[in-house]
């Protein structure tokens, strides 16, 4: 009897915390407001009538094409996110396609809501993640061929690399319809307003002209 008590305790507390959660932010910021006409955004997206749907809502067709990677990283990413792709919300799912020119790089970079996982359908690519402070920093990486599949976990930073000298192209799956997209080198040098040079000079040990040179290549690159 004590048993099945202490079993059904445990089921209880189990159910409760299941049940009782917030859902995973699906996008950067939600700030509350109790304005009903200027309250513009939900966690999520708003709903269609579903009466109103049809299988149109389901397609994309985005991925078909291959991206222009003629810009000075050699690659283009090209999103199926929910933004994009409207029959993905609430389902916690998307997709990327990632062209690679010949040395083409995905910079280091995050995605703070979802886990990645990548499958290269042409090329060879060298990838990687790094682990946070609490695993020191770890770098976990290996090259990839055609048809091998990689994970990224969530909110980790990682990167692509062609190593080849041909073409390589990769899809991307998430576990989130927006997983979202940092890239560290434009989140850091390309802020805006800029970063204190006084804090980035003392966090990267640099004289205080790599962080100018650094900031006035990101600004300019990124607008």
């Amino acid at each position: 009897m004590k048993f099945l008590l202490i079993s059904f305790l445990i089921l209880a507390l189990a159910s409760a915390t299941a049940l009782a959660y917030d859902p995973s932010p699906l996008q950067d910021i939600c700030v509350a407001t109790n304005d009903l006409e200027s309250g513009v955004f939900v966690n999520g997206k708003f709903c269609k009538d579903p009466k109103q749907a049809t299988a149109d809502d389901f397609l994309f067709m985005g991925l078909r094409k291959p991206g222009n990677t003629s810009n000075p990283l050699g690659s283009k990413v090209t999103q199926a996110f929910v933004d994009q792709f409207p029959g993905l919300n609430t389902l916690g799912i998307s997709m990327v396609r990632v062209d690679f020119a010949p040395g083409g790089l995905n910079p280091p970079h995050n995605h703070p809501r979802g886990t990645e996982v990548q499958v290269v359908v042409e090329g060879t690519l060298l990838v990687g993640f790094v682990t946070s402070n609490e695993l020191n920093n770890t770098l976990f990486t290996k090259v990839l061929y055609k048809g091998d599949v990689f994970v990224f976990p969530i909110g980790l930073i990682h990167f692509q690399l062609n190593i080849g000298n041909t073409y390589a192209l990769s899809f991307s799956g998430f576990s989130s319809q927006n997983p979202g997209l940092t890239t560290i080198a434009n989140a850091v040098f390309g802020a805006k307003p800029p970063m204190s040079a006084d804090v980035l000079t003392k966090a990267f040990q640099v004289d205080k002209k790599v962080v100018d040179y650094l900031q006035a290549r990101f600004w300019y690159d990124n607008n």
